[in-house]
């Protein structure tokens, strides 16, 4: 291929790039306008597992604000299926037709997976809240600040949607041939080690070994469940050669 139509197919991927970009931008955005409407509801939604906080407000603008954050928190989320879709399509034309016939029961997956997670750090958000209150030694009182109680909650709602995408990166990765399901197997323990350590980091609770396996265990199965697609993904791809 010459120079100027090597330069010409970066520039229409750069196009195409700059072209979902856009539309996922715009996703989000028409998600959180009509979220922003919402945002009394979503409120009362993300307040549920403070346990009965009194939060306060700081600044004047603290209602707005919190009304606007909250409505892009949850655009981002509610475009979810928009935004993995136009990346799709964006690397949709280097895959293979096979590759391609899996993609929408893989965006599926994904999309799945990030709502399990999703309600999943929801009912784990209380237990989480009420242990790092506890963490405060008495000689300091905690004054919960409406602002930073929701930005942790979609922190952490988002980090646990985004925990439960394992299984779709991996196979993804075994995919693209990046790694075979053979190292996953091999590397299990290490695995099952860097997820219990996640576990801790997302629990830091004063019981080590309950809380974070609330967490590892539905981690540890969809490991598990990652390698028995992958191995049966690359088995179909690579079969065996005849006797």
């Amino acid at each position: 291929m010459s120079p100027p139509e090597s330069g010409g197919k970066l520039q229409d991927h750069l196009e195409e790039l700059r072209r979902r970009i856009i539309i996922s931008a715009l996703a989000v955005l028409a998600a959180s306008a009509g979220c922003f409407f919402l945002s009394d509801w979503l409120l009362r939604i993300m307040l549920l597992p403070s346990g009965g906080l009194e939060l306060r407000a700081f600044a004047l603008m603290d209602g707005f604000m919190i009304r606007l954050r909250l409505a892009l928190y949850a655009g981002v989320v509610v475009s979810f299926p928009v935004w993995a879709w136009q990346a799709a399509r964006f690397v949709g034309p280097g895959l293979l037709p096979g590759e391609k016939r899996r993609m929408v029961p893989f965006l599926a997956a994904a999309l799945l997976l990030f709502a399990a997670g999703t309600v999943f750090g929801y009912y784990l958000l209380g237990l989480t809240i009420k242990v790092l209150i506890g963490l405060f030694p008495p000689q300091i009182e905690y004054l919960p600040s409406a602002a930073d109680y929701l930005a942790f909650s979609a922190f952490f709602l988002l980090a646990c949607g985004i925990a439960f995408q394992l299984p779709c990166m991996l196979v993804l990765l075994v995919s693209f041939r990046v790694l075979r399901a053979e190292t996953l197997r091999r590397q299990r323990k290490v695995a099952w080690f860097i997820l219990f350590a996640f576990a801790e980091i997302v629990t830091p609770v004063a019981d080590p070994i309950v809380a974070p396996l609330t967490v590892m265990v539905p981690l540890v199965l969809l490991y598990e469940a990652s390698v028995f697609v992958a191995r049966r993904m690359q088995a179909r791809r690579e079969p065996s050669p005849a006797a």
